[in-house]
């Protein structure tokens, strides 16, 4: 059963709450437990909601192998002709680092959960507590994947990056099938760095409509622009990676946040939640004053009963106490019934048609 609001932790992720926005490690650690104690608290200090890791080896996530197809396309603009096990031993975050990084996550009020990348993973997280899993890309194809991490109960993200909706409604239908009940499906660019034009946020009010889900954007582009346009088109979450600084040219720093872009990656979709209001039209409570300090038609000379009704003595003017402007095309020429002050609001009462 879906649900538009769904709980990590002791967070609410939904249209009505605040973005939850996903801090990424994944390999910008560099190989250094400290770094990657010190990329937490960083994830911390920004005002962020969540640590996120990944937890594979490079056993379990491919082969040892020099055949081609082993190999990243010789173009790719971080990895090219990189061994995909030898980048993935460069780039996984050991097992043993997972329990004191998750610690201290937990210390600094954030929740922390990762990415499995096979069944190993998915029982070595659930003995560790996590809670909620994260389904990669390249994984929600992997439907039986899919269905271990569902049976756990656990909440579960799930990037759809170079899916086809009929991989998404599989994934999705596998997972609520296994016991799934809170689910996020995050629209993603599976390129790095991804061109913000090919974000196609547009996509995300039709995820959310497909599949009745909250949903929300793993971001691979430069800077925070395109998260905060995410939230504007309803993302309710949004996963980042992070780093210390993208000169220290750990594996995926070249597109991470650094510390000053994930606080203002924070507070600018808040920000962007904040404005998306209600689908109506018309003042809000703030612009009070605003309205009532608009034109209206002013006496703005004293006159004497009979006086005729002229631009000389009625004129649009601010505030808006008296009558609508649109009124002086029915009253002018009228006269005065009353002797009326000077700057006071017209009102009917004050006027009657010239006798014939």
């Amino acid at each position: 059963m879906s649900t538009k609001t769904i709980r990590i932790g002791h967070h609410e992720i939904g249209p009505e709450h605040k973005p939850f926005i996903i801090a990424e490690m994944s390999g910008n650690h560099n190989g250094d437990l400290e770094r990657a104690l010190r990329i937490v608290d960083i994830i911390a200090d920004s005002g962020a909601q969540a640590l996120k890791l990944q937890t594979y080896t490079a056993d379990t996530i491919t082969l040892d192998s020099d055949r081609d197809e082993f190999f990243v396309d010789k173009n790719h603009a971080l990895w090219g002709n990189s061994n995909l096990y030898k980048l993935y031993q460069q780039a996984y975050t050991p097992w043993e680092w997972h329990k004191p990084i998750f610690d201290r996550a937990a210390e600094r009020g954030l929740v922390a959960f990762s990415s499995a990348f096979d069944p190993t993973a998915v029982e070595f997280l659930n003995d560790l507590n996590v809670p909620a899993f994260k389904v990669a890309s390249a994984e929600m194809v992997d439907l039986p994947l899919v269905r271990l991490m569902a049976q756990t109960g656990k909440p579960i993200v799930m990037s759809t990056g170079s899916a086809t909706l009929t991989e998404i409604a599989a994934a999705v239908e596998t997972a609520r099938e296994a016991g799934c009940e809170q689910l996020v499906v995050l629209g993603c660019t599976a390129s790095y760095p991804a061109e913000p034009s090919d974000s196609n946020l547009r996509q995300l009010p039709l995820l959310a409509d497909l599949f009745e889900c909250v949903v929300g954007y793993s971001d691979h582009t430069m800077g925070v622009g395109v998260s905060v346009a995410a939230v504007a088109m309803g993302a309710s979450a949004i996963e980042k990676h992070v780093t210390t600084s993208r000169d220290d040219e750990g594996v995926d720093s070249a597109f991470s946040l650094n510390p000053d872009e994930l606080t203002s990656l924070v507070v600018e979709t808040e920000r962007a939640w904040q404005a998306l209001g209600e689908p109506r039209i018309g003042a809000t409570g703030s612009e009070h004053e605003v309205r009532r300090l608009r034109r209206s038609l002013y006496v703005t000379r004293s006159v004497k009963a009979g006086e005729t009704v002229s631009a000389e003595n009625v004129r649009s003017v601010r505030p808006a106490n008296g009558l609508p402007t649109i009124a002086m095309d029915q009253i002018d020429g009228w006269v005065f019934t009353r002797d009326v002050e000077f700057a006071t609001p017209t009102e009917w009462s004050m006027f009657a048609p010239p006798s014939s």
